[in-house]
């Protein structure tokens, strides 16, 4: 009981006789009943439980357990609530999330757990967060799990030295008291407002502008925050659509086992299992661990229960994107030092590198700087006839069999062209394109999908080669490049008539490089001297030099 605490409807008395009394205590307990005791094997009964549920059931369950309703939450917004608990399970976790009012963001940080801590606007002190140090007495920080700033915008320290020591807790989990290092666990959550559209937002300045000015455009606060939760994917709650009347876990025993879990460490799961890329810094690697092993801890509180790799998968990514999403916005304050934000991971020792974006920087139109998966590609049509030239994106997938499939229906016969010309080329060039793997026993699907207003496809020849190429031995495109080549069935590259219209569209669909044949480089001469500062064109000299300078190593 007064160690762990419990919950417990409680009857006071007052007695006038002994207030009369000198030193009187009037106020006793007359009863108590207890609602629900801690018990000490908590861990042990919901690990149980747990075998009982897929894993997305007890995603629902865990999501229901907060009273709230997942079947009227999509995708996104179920991966909000599921970050919005990872701070009570993982010691030391500095989350943000900002997002339009009425979502619920402070909900679970006052109604859900005895041990979180809702500080709602107005000022911090710095005795009341850490240490006071003329009594000694400990602060917020380390008297509770999680400590949430609510309304973060308006939210101040009496003492310039605040946000500095706030830093270094979030960095180091310590803080100083004269020549005393005091050490904490509390996790640090900062939720707030953030009313404007976030596409325009991204246009005059950067996600994290609702935070005080003391923090906002401070890259070193930024790096310390290990998930930065996109609030703008959850929707306004409505009682009558988003609150459960289905069952969950009783609030004091969930938020039991959630303070007993940040006792535990699941950081073997990715031991072996998970590579990250090269594009993560020290502190970016950290906050990944945490997240993964958060959510790890909530969706698979059994240590001994095996995390199998789609569900793994989904972990890393999210932990990835969160991550990602602190990177973005020190890019936009600082372009010069967080340049590269091409975050990526391999699961097994022979995966292939995927690479993790943020939906609200991500578009399906976009020329964006992530590397394409393998079998995509960006091209560029010269047109024909009364055609325009037009941007197109190329997909392409690998199974057994064999031969071509076009899954556009109709099929324009441009296109049909092109594919038959790149695939005539792969068959020819195999031994030089994809060393010892025979293309001719796979079958291929191929897609085109339109970015403008021409839908033919023709002249798309060596990005169709390409595209089979990458899906083939599982390779990379690499991020921002255009394509521009028509072939012939022997293997030599067409002329291409209007070498600067292709690189004035290029330019206009921000692509940051352009691959050409090296034949259009004399055309090249005429195109303006603003546009070859927008973007870098690079040359090849034939098919299989296009191949290689297209896909990633």
């Amino acid at each position: 009981m007064l160690t762990d605490g419990f919950y417990a409807e409680v009857s006071l008395e007052y007695d006038p006789l002994v207030a009369q009394e000198r030193n009187g205590q009037p106020f006793r307990i007359g009863s108590l009943r207890p609602i629900q005791m801690s018990k000490a094997d908590v861990l042990e009964i919901i690990a149980k439980g747990r075998q009982a549920f897929t894993t997305m059931e007890w995603r629902q369950f865990l999501i229901r357990s907060i009273g709230l309703e997942p079947s009227a939450l999509d995708e996104h917004a179920q991966r909000v609530a599921l970050l919005r608990m990872v701070p009570f399970v993982e010691r030391n976790y500095n989350l943000v999330e900002l997002g339009p009012r009425g979502t619920g963001k402070s909900h679970l940080f006052q109604q859900i757990s005895p041990h979180s801590y809702l500080i709602s606007g107005g000022k911090a002190t710095v005795a009341k967060m850490f240490v006071n140090n003329a009594t000694g007495q400990r602060g917020l920080v380390c008297l509770f799990d999680v400590v949430c700033f609510d309304e973060i915008s308006g939210i101040s320290f009496d003492s310039k030295d605040g946000v500095n020591i706030m830093k270094g807790y979030m960095a180091a989990g310590q803080f100083g008291r004269g020549k005393e290092q005091i050490t904490a666990e509390g996790s640090l959550v900062m939720v707030g407002n953030f009313d404007v559209d976030v596409q325009q937002q991204q246009r005059i300045g950067h996600l994290l502008s609702p935070l005080p000015k003391e923090m906002r455009d401070d890259t070193a606060f930024q790096d310390r925050v290990h998930a930065f939760v996109p609030g703008w994917n959850f929707p306004k709650l409505k009682p009558s659509d988003h609150l459960t009347d289905h069952f969950g876990l009783v609030s004091d025993f969930l938020s039991e086992c959630w303070t007993r879990m940040r006792q535990t460490s699941r950081l073997s799961v990715l031991q072996g299992r998970v590579h990250l890329g090269g594009a993560l810094s020290g502190r970016d690697i950290e906050a990944v661990n945490k997240t993964v092993a958060g959510l790890t801890k909530l969706l698979f509180p059994d240590p001994a229960m095996p995390v199998p790799d789609e569900d793994l998968q989904w972990i890393v990514r999210l932990a990835l994107e969160s991550r990602r999403r602190v990177k973005e916005q020190q890019k936009r304050c600082l372009k010069s030092e967080f340049r590269n934000t091409h975050f990526s991971f391999t699961i097994g020792p022979e995966g292939v590198e995927q690479f993790v974006s943020t939906p609200e920087l991500h578009s399906d139109e976009a020329i964006d700087s992530d590397p394409l998966p393998p079998g995509q590609v960006w091209a560029i049509s010269p047109g024909s006839g009364d055609s325009s030239p037009a941007l197109f994106r190329i997909e392409a997938t690998v199974g057994p069999g064999s031969g071509v499939k076009i899954l556009n229906h109709p099929q324009p016969p441009a296109f049909r062209e092109s594919v038959r010309v790149g695939e005539q080329n792969l068959y020819a060039r195999g031994k030089e394109l994809v060393g010892d793997r025979d293309p001719r026993s796979h079958e291929f699907s191929l897609q085109l999908r339109a970015m403008d207003a021409d839908r033919g496809g023709a002249g798309v020849g060596l990005p169709v080669l390409v595209a089979l190429v990458g899906s083939l031995v599982g390779k990379n495109t690499r991020g921002g490049t255009i394509l521009v080549g028509a072939l012939n069935l022997g293997g030599s590259l067409d002329l291409i008539p209007n070498a600067v219209a292709l690189a004035e569209l290029a330019v206009d669909k921000h692509a940051t490089t352009l691959l050409m044949p090296v034949a259009a480089r004399r055309q090249l001469n005429d195109l303006p001297d603003e546009i070859w500062t927008k973007i870098n064109i690079e040359f090849y000299k034939d098919p299989a030099d296009a191949v290689f300078k297209a896909l990633m190593e």
